[in-house]
């Protein structure tokens, strides 16, 4: 298997050329990453890190951090602040002649956020060989990390200041780094650590709880290049963990970047949690499929109360002591931000002679449609799933239900009870939509409009051949 996985980070390797654009070229005089030949490669490169310092005075243009930046003996040189908090950004494997991407948007968006040092490690040298040769290496780059740390001790900052984010292979080099300090680094957020190689990997030799005082990983690609168990306190599985929205398309650029598209929205996603245009919310869960089932749609519990959340803050976490690889789930959109509002469909259907198809459409006027598939069964009556839609629940202008089973296999007419729909998790008391008494022939749609008038919302129009009762409810968007 490891095996499989050399040939493929080889394969990709061969794929990718220098990522450089015109922008970099154009910024002569900020620092940026080392770029591994070919040449290199065959000869093999002496392990070599350098270090780039972003600032609020320079987050558009990185510099190379050296002493100067300690001592501040030079006015051009961005100036490394001990009283501040600091994030060390690590990067992951690469292929050969290609650089990080998003790590510069990840520094602003950190820097918007707060007034801090940002240290970018460039570890492009051993990250650009053969993926069994680079994981060999990971620990001594945490070790050259690691003197770096002691040396910004000496200068005033102290270990619980330090917050590392890692990305793909980055994630367990900055593991090993807290690890090095007995794990009392302040923080470690995992952003899809790296799968091949340490899915049977020890705690010792992979990210682990015990590497800071606290630890959250983020999963998206658990089923490939990203690691499939917990590895923090809190461990996000993004849609499951797999197979995230929009990496399905063969028209993402680069056939690198449709192979590590599920891998790299970690990344994209975290960096775009910064920006708080919205809430990225986890519930806890035992599996994901519980989680679409219904079954997991509060944070009571574990949390007591608390959604964790996927940003600066300590996800939101305030129970005390930490609890240790908890999973909690959560679904996203294809596109940034990312948000998507968890909507809650409750139906009960009147017994069936024969199990049937049905199709339900959550629509509101300028966004995708949310289209739900559910097969009803015979010995079943009540029915309960979550999906992701782009707006609020107060913002659903029609719901539309179809039955679809097949002509010839005589599905009759199915009567529903009632279908509500609902957010989740319920924290303002607000009443689902819910309409009763619907009958829907094979093949006809259904559908009922909600009017959103001052702050309420109404049962309004019903195309169904069984006119349903009027509602009221009270929304608050």
């Amino acid at each position: 298997m490891a095996w499989e996985w050399i040939k493929t980070f080889v394969y990709l390797s061969m794929c990718v050329t220098s990522a450089v654009g015109n922008k970099q070229a154009s910024q002569k005089k900020c620092a940026d990453f080392n770029n591994t030949t070919w040449q290199q490669y065959r000869q093999g490169t002496k392990l070599r890190v350098q270090y780039f310092l972003f600032t609020r005075n320079n987050a558009d243009c990185a510099s190379l951090f050296t002493q100067d930046c300690l001592n501040q003996t030079q006015k051009h040189t961005a100036y490394f602040n001990s009283s501040l908090p600091t994030k060390v950004i690590v990067h992951g494997y690469r292929p050969l002649g290609s650089k990080p991407s998003g790590m510069s948007d990840l520094a602003k968006a950190l820097l918007r956020e707060e007034d801090l040092n940002v240290l970018v490690v460039d570890w492009e040298f051993v990250a650009s060989f053969a993926y069994n040769l680079v994981v060999e290496n990971y620990k001594e780059v945490a070790v050259q990390i690691s003197e770096l740390i002691n040396k910004l001790m000496k200068h005033g900052s102290t270990l619980e200041s330090f917050h590392f984010i890692g990305m793909s292979l980055g994630a367990h080099v900055s593991g090993f780094v807290g690890t090095q300090f007995e794990g009392k680094l302040g923080r470690i957020t995992g952003l899809d650590p790296a799968g091949p190689m340490f899915k049977k990997a020890a705690p010792f030799d992979r990210l682990d709880s015990s590497d800071a005082l606290f630890v959250e990983a983020i999963h998206t690609d658990s089923d490939q290049f990203g690691i499939s168990i917990p590895v923090g306190h809190v461990d996000f599985f993004l849609n499951g963990g797999m197979d995230q929205p929009g990496c399905t398309h063969l028209d993402l650029g680069s056939m690198y970047d449709y192979v590590t598209c599920d891998h790299m929205r970690a990344l994209s996603v975290y960096t775009s949690a910064l920006n708080r245009s919205c809430s990225l919310t986890g519930f806890p869960c035992s599996s994901f499929e519980k989680f679409l089932a219904g079954k997991c749609i509060t944070c009571e519990g574990p949390f007591t109360g608390t959604c964790p959340q996927i940003g600066l803050l300590k996800s939101g976490i305030t129970v005390t002591p930490l609890l240790n690889h908890e999973k909690v789930y959560l679904l996203t959109t294809a596109t940034a931000p990312y948000c998507a509002h968890h909507i809650l469909v409750e139906l009960r259907v009147s017994p069936l002679d024969k199990s049937a198809d049905i199709q339900l459409t959550l629509i509101t006027v300028g966004h995708p449609e949310t289209e739900l598939k559910l097969k009803l069964n015979k010995d079943e009556m009540v029915y309960k799933m979550v999906t992701a839609h782009p707006a609020q629940l107060c913002k659903i202008d029609s719901v539309q239900v179809k039955n679809t089973g097949a002509r010839f296999f005589r599905q009759g007419d199915i009567q529903f009870a009632y279908i509500c729909i609902s957010e989740i998790p319920q924290t303002r008391g607000l009443a689902p939509l819910c309409v009763k008494n619907i009958n829907i022939g094979r093949g006809g749609p259904w559908s009922r409009d909600f009017v959103q008038l001052w702050g309420v919302s109404r049962d309004h129009r019903s195309t169904s051949s069984l006119e349903s009762k009027s509602f009221w409810s009270i929304i608050l968007c």
